[in-house]
């Protein structure tokens, strides 16, 4: 008969343990949570999800440093248009809750003044028609 005792195993970490992984922005690379290299870059086309404070940075991953900056290099060679941006904010505002009613509402969503609403909608109509170049990720 087996006997049930009181010792048990103990599970090692090894290869088929999970760990979270990450991807390298630049390359791709598979890189262990733990090691991977964050920082932000100035974005005008990000907007965060839920926390409008980080407007306008985009969030890196990368490999090592280097990638890190060469990243960031990238994103500073980018225009920053506030209209972006601001098309960016109506939008999540637009895809989150009760949709709104007028630009007075949309206003008091985004934070945003009525002109500004004003001119994000413009800069996206002309993006959509092909006049901005093409559409960034």
């Amino acid at each position: 008969m087996w006997k049930r005792g009181s010792k048990r195993r103990k599970r090692r970490a090894g290869p088929t343990a999970t760990q979270p992984l990450e991807l390298c922005d630049l390359c791709a690379a598979v890189v262990p949570a733990d090691t991977a290299v964050r920082g932000y870059a100035a974005d005008s086309s990000s907007a965060h999800a839920a926390l409008d404070w980080f407007d306008g940075l985009r969030p890196l991953t990368a490999c090592d440093e280097d990638h890190l900056e060469r990243l960031r290099e990238e994103y500073r060679r980018r225009p920053f248009v506030e209209e972006e941006l601001w098309a960016a904010k109506i939008a999540r505002v637009l895809g989150s809750g009760p949709p709104a009613l007028g630009i007075l509402e949309l206003a008091c969503r985004t934070g945003l003044h009525e002109s500004e609403i004003r001119r994000a909608l413009a800069w996206h109509n002309r993006r959509r028609q092909g006049g901005d170049g093409p559409a960034r990720p």
